[in-house]
């Protein structure tokens, strides 16, 4: 058996490894507001918004939207005031 040929491409593969060049990774985004750190996020509805974050225990964590405010109060000016 010739290793002639083996060498040749163990060779070829080593020169042509050394020229390259590593990739750079982004760095992750930070967790947005809500977010519990170490989490996996969570989309129950399927509708392409996060809703939530999995721990590693498995627990569900909602994300939490503050309610609106509530609108003012009518005035007593008016038609009817």
């Amino acid at each position: 058996m010739r290793f002639q040929p083996i060498m040749l491409g163990a060779v070829a593969a080593l020169a042509l490894a050394a020229c390259t060049q590593k990739e750079e990774v982004a760095v992750a985004p930070p967790p947005p507001p809500g977010a519990v750190p170490g989490s996996v996020a969570a989309d129950r509805d399927g509708d392409g918004i996060i809703d939530g974050y999995y721990t590693s225990d498995g627990i569900y964590h909602p994300n939490y939207t503050p309610p609106p405010p509530p609108p003012p109060a009518p005035s007593r000016l008016g038609e009817r005031g």
